[in-house]
């Protein structure tokens, strides 16, 4: 396990759900969009700098602090399982739990309607509020950069706080 500071990134949430965040509390809501700003912010960064992203965690500690969990994938040569790390990370979520007031699953995941790659991040609060987002993205073909779509509202259950 890697634990270190993640870098802040823009506040970023699905403009067409206002509605989500007028049914939580203010500082829920700034929580869930802190982690979801920085979630995306850090998965499109190393998108870009390395073609692609193992699945991560972001939580906020109980002061307030936002930190970046990680696990190693299993040593199966080229390959990785993304579904067993995610699967790692919500362990650990849910063994340190009582360490942060919110956490979040950053993950690549496939968007099949729309034959598109996209970040997902997947949050949730110890007071029950969950949310989740999905960034779409492609190659561009006429160079090396990626293409974004629009972020979108998710849905999402809670896997961390569940008992």
């Amino acid at each position: 396990m890697t634990e270190g500071m993640a870098d802040g990134a823009a506040k970023a949430a699905p403009q067409s759900d206002s509605s989500w965040r007028d049914s939580v509390p203010e500082a829920t809501a700034a929580d869930l969009e802190s982690l979801l700003g920085t979630g995306m912010g850090a998965a499109r960064e190393q998108l870009e700098r390395n073609g692609g992203f193992l699945p991560f965690a972001l939580v906020v500690e109980n002061d307030g602090e936002v930190r970046l969990l990680t696990v190693s994938p299993a040593d199966d040569g080229d390959e990785f399982d993304a579904d067993s790390m995610i699967n790692d990370i919500t362990e650990l979520l849910r063994q340190k739990r009582e360490e942060f007031r919110a956490a979040a699953i950053v993950c690549d995941i496939t968007l099949t309607e729309e034959n598109s790659d996209a970040i997902h991040v997947a949050a949730e609060h110890r007071d029950g509020a969950v949310f989740a987002a999905v960034l779409p993205y492609a190659p561009n073909r006429e160079n090396t950069e990626w293409e974004f779509g629009d972020l979108a509202a998710d849905a999402n259950e809670p896997v961390v706080w569940v008992d």
